[in-house]
């Protein structure tokens, strides 16, 4: 896991670069997909329905040439004497009937060769005579033709030509059919005398439009009842239709090329054409999934959406990769960097952008590390110079103070005193003139201190006891030349101010692969607020010297190394100075960390 993820994060631009470019190639392609499909989608209906619509024309228009058909039939067979009297009179022998029957034969045949489809024709009479063009196609008889509800139909509309639907039942063989009608009536008294029949058989009517239809393409014959009497789908032959019936007028009513409509139980695309004189409605049903999937390949088009998505995806990656690659090898040279090697330049390869920022960031980086040169140069100036204020500090006010501490000693007859102050002052003064760059050992410092100590008890007495905790294994440690003896100043000068007895503790010791030093009196003390420490440290480093230390110390040594100041009102102040372990290579003359064991640890009072 933790190397999966160290890959991720080495690779973090590559995957971003990659990841957004999928997501916006997958995107695009299946937004332009859809709108392919859908575009397909409503060109092809679009396309489809003017097609259908004109089909539906061609098929209206034959019904229309059949419907001018019957009506002629019908109109002839009206205005034939012949048949009229052989259907009105009812006293004729058996050979005027016989002759009879072979003239209406004649007239009929005549009548009959106008009717397209090969459709039959009944003439029936009131007086029971029956004439059958095709009596193989309609094997009826009189009885059973004028009690039937399409006789009773003619007689309650007898001016019109009725196109009525018959099931397969007995009367038909069990074959549907669709019978158009005509009552045949004297024309001053509209009296009925008989009735015309051309029967057309479904699978007949059907061929008028099958060659039109295909699977999921389908031709309905609706009736003004709202029953299908024909389509090339057999099942819905007979069923009552009413919603079809009503969307069909909708359609025709409202001029609408097509409408989509949901009816028996699926979704379709409606298209209709009205037969008046039939009063019929030819409907065309579009099953559209059904005709789409067959005309247009959705998973084709899917599938060469994936190839193409595939192909992209890795021209993206091949391409991003590359871009990266540099990319990722000069951050990985800027990481470690400022892990290991702040100063070592970054190889200027990979493409022209990489090239670029590599070779501006090795100029800055130049320019970075002059600067710093510079700005080391100038805070070593600016402590050195500080260091120098401070040892002159020390001259004016302490020199006058010393010397007339001397000056009272020499009156009041303690030479050995003066003399023992005079002693003490010239190496403190022979330490403070020197240069300030130079280190000391610890057993210099701690004759120092015991030479400023000495000067001091001498101005102000005893009443300040300075004692010293000095390890023997430190004593030739190095450390900066005024450290630890700002501290005791401040001690001696401010913390004595309402007490005036106390002790000041000098430590020095190694802990932690550190030279550790501790100043701590017993003085007045200070309130010292944890939230504010960087103003409070401030406040308790009072003075150019105090101060100046632990800058000094961070500046030469690093962060992990300065003083730590704590302190408690009335309780005393304690200062703990960190120093590196440092000592004098006597090969080399050079500063370097000690590894040496602690010993024993040794003490002194003053």
């Amino acid at each position: 896991m933790k190397k999966l993820l160290r890959t991720i994060q080495n690779n973090n631009l590559f995957i971003k670069m990659f990841l957004v470019m999928v997501i916006s190639i997958i995107t695009v392609s299946v937004l332009i997909t859809f709108s392919t499909i859908r575009m397909s989608h409503n060109l092809f209906m679009d396309t489809f329905s003017i097609t259908n619509t004109k089909v539906l024309q061609q098929i209206k228009q034959q019904f229309e040439s059949y419907s001018y058909s019957v009506t002629f039939t019908t109109l002839n067979v009206q205005n034939n004497g012949t048949i009229k009297r052989m259907l009105t009179q009812d006293d004729l022998s058996s050979i005027d009937a016989s002759t009879s029957f072979y003239t209406i034969t004649e007239q009929m045949d005549r009548i009959y060769s106008d009717n397209p489809n090969e459709a039959n024709m009944i003439v029936l009479g009131k007086n029971r005579r029956l004439f059958n063009m095709k009596y193989i196609n309609w094997p009826v008889d009189a009885d059973t033709l004028i009690n039937h509800r399409i006789t009773q139909n003619m007689n309650e509309n007898p001016n019109e030509i009725l196109y009525q639907y018959v099931k397969g039942d007995d009367i038909t063989g069990g074959r549907p059919m669709i019978v158009a009608t005509k009552a045949l009536t004297e024309r001053s008294s509209d009296y009925i005398y008989g009735y015309v029949y051309i029967p057309i058989r479904e699978r007949d009517l059907r061929a008028f439009y099958e060659g039109y239809t295909s699977e999921g393409n389908s031709v309905l014959i609706v009736n003004g009842n709202g029953e299908i009497i024909s389509s090339n789908d057999q099942g819905l032959i007979g069923q009552n239709a009413p919603e079809i019936l009503k969307l069909a007028k909708e359609t025709e009513e409202s001029s609408l090329d097509y409408q989509d409509v949901h009816v028996l139980d699926k979704d379709y695309m409606l298209l209709s054409a009205s037969l008046p004189a039939l009063d019929m409605y030819l409907v065309n049903l579009v099953d559209k999934d059904m005709v789409i999937g067959n005309m247009i390949n959705t998973k084709v088009i899917v599938l060469i959406s994936i190839a193409i998505v595939l192909i992209a995806v890795i021209i993206v990656f091949m391409i991003s990769r590359r871009m990266t690659n540099s990319l990722s090898r000069l951050i990985k040279q800027i990481s470690d960097m400022a892990k290991y090697d702040f100063t070592k330049p970054i190889d200027e390869n990979g493409g022209y952008e990489a090239r670029k920022i590599a070779h501006a960031f090795n100029y800055m980086l130049n320019e970075l590390q002059e600067y710093m040169n510079e700005l080391v140069k100038t805070q070593r100036k600016q402590r050195k110079s500080e260091l120098e204020a401070l040892q002159h500090q020390i001259n004016p006010h302490f020199l006058y103070n010393t010397l007339t501490s001397v000056k009272f000693l020499v009156k009041e007859g303690k030479k050995e005193a003066a003399f023992d102050t005079i002693d003490a002052l010239i190496p403190l003064l022979q330490n403070a003139l020197g240069n300030v760059d130079e280190t000391i050992t610890v057993d210099q410092e701690v004759t120092n201190i015991k030479n400023y100590v000495l000067i001091n008890q001498t101005r102000y007495g005893d009443r300040i006891k300075v004692n010293t905790l000095i390890s023997p294994d430190c004593l030739h440690y190095h450390l900066p030349k005024l450290v630890i003896q700002p501290f005791i100043e401040n001690a001696f000068f401010h913390a004595f101010t309402e007490k005036k007895r106390g002790f000041i503790q000098i430590l020095i010791a190694r802990r932690d692969e550190k030279l550790i030093c501790e100043v701590v009196d017993t003085g007045d003390g200070i309130t010292v607020d944890k939230k504010q420490n960087d103003k409070g440290r401030k406040q308790l480093f009072s003075g150019i010297g105090v101060r100046n230390v632990h800058e000094r110390i961070q500046l030469l040594f690093g962060q992990e190394y300065g003083v730590d100041l704590s302190s408690e009102p009335k309780k005393g102040t304690k200062v703990k100075i960190s120093l590196p372990l440092i000592e004098d290579d006597p090969k080399n003359n050079i500063i370097s960390k000690n590894n040496t064991n602690n010993r024993s640890v040794g003490g002194e009072n003053f």
